[in-house]
């Protein structure tokens, strides 16, 4: 989501400036770190805004899979990044305030929370496949030249 924002201003699009033969991995690589990542997140989170009895491992899980697969899939299927930006964020907040049987007030920093450890974690992986990329690069040519 970050990135798509990122790029409106940028003269290339985030996603090319990933290398092209690493980036079925850093898409897998991203949802998985972020799936692990954002239910540790959601579920601390949790307990600290709802409690012990309504914040369970599990639900949080449930929470990232289904926030991220279907953030995804808007940002793949919606031409508009703002109408996808939008509904991801209903549905990130929706799914916290169900899950958690809360309300949109509790719902809402949860939900923050989880957005920008999201964007962390997408720069932070893309900048690492973007210089493991140049090391490969740099390697290989010191390789073949020596």
């Amino acid at each position: 989501m970050f990135l798509t924002v990122l790029s409106a201003g940028a003269r290339e699009s985030w996603w090319e400036m990933i290398p092209e033969g690493l980036r079925l991995v850093f898409s897998l690589a991203l949802f998985f770190v972020s799936l692990l990542v954002l239910a540790v997140v959601l579920y601390l989170a949790g307990l600290v805004v709802v409690g012990k009895k309504r914040a369970l491992l599990t639900d949080a899980f449930i929470i990232s899979f289904l926030g991220t697969v279907l953030s995804t899939l808007f940002f793949m299927f919606i031409s508009y990044h703002w109408v996808a930006l939008v509904l991801s964020v209903v549905v990130w907040l929706l799914l916290i305030k169900r899950l958690y049987e809360t309300d949109w007030l509790r719902a809402t920093p949860v939900g923050v929370l989880a957005i920008i450890i999201f964007l962390a974690i997408t720069v932070l992986l893309a900048l690492f496949f973007g210089i493991l990329y140049t090391i490969s690069k740099l390697f290989l040519s010191f390789t073949i030249s020596a």
